[in-house]
């Protein structure tokens, strides 16, 4: 590590310790010639893969477009920012953990349409709409119809009844 006061090339740690909640290393450093202290931070780079387009293009992953996307589908829904900054977390981590260097965008249309199953099923019926190219009406009645056929995974819908059970 180079000094950023004097550009001498060797610097001594003197202080390590973690920090970000883990995702961080902080490092104190003396630099061996001037004797000036400064803070470093390390964190691990991890490499997004390409995304390969439906006509064979292929560009870099780019989280602007997930997050506008998935915030475009929840427009108006209630759904709170932290719910969904948690959303594109898992996507950010479930896409990293496939672990290729390219992944389809189907693929990745994938993952943000099974975060967006679980966060509100509306935004999940508009993405899937703009994703999947819906022409006509019925396309939209078919994917409402497979949506009702999957199990619900919006825990926090379900409700107890407000009227007693009717015992037989």
């Amino acid at each position: 590590m180079h000094c950023p006061f004097c550009s001498h090339e060797e610097t001594k740690v003197t202080d390590s310790r973690l920090s970000g909640e883990g995702r961080q290393v902080r490092r104190r450093r003396e630099c061996q010639s001037c004797g000036e202290r400064f803070t470093t931070f390390e964190t691990a780079e991890l490499v997004m893969p390409h995304v390969t387009k439906r006509d064979g293009r292929r560009e870099p992953f780019d989280e602007a477009k997930l997050r506008s996307g998935v915030i475009r589908a929840l427009e108006k829904r209630p759904v709170t920012s932290e719910q969904i900054e948690e959303g594109i977390s898992r996507v950010l981590h479930k896409l990293r953990t496939l672990g290729e260097r390219e992944v389809d965008s189907h693929v990745l249309g994938g993952l943000v349409m099974e975060e967006l199953r679980t966060l509100d099923e509306v935004a999940y019926v508009r993405f899937a709409s703009v994703y999947r190219s819906f022409q006509d009406v019925t396309e939209f009645q078919e994917e409402i119809q497979r949506l009702k056929a999957l199990p619900s995974l919006l825990l926090d819908k379900e409700q107890m009844s407000l009227l007693p059970e009717d015992e037989d």
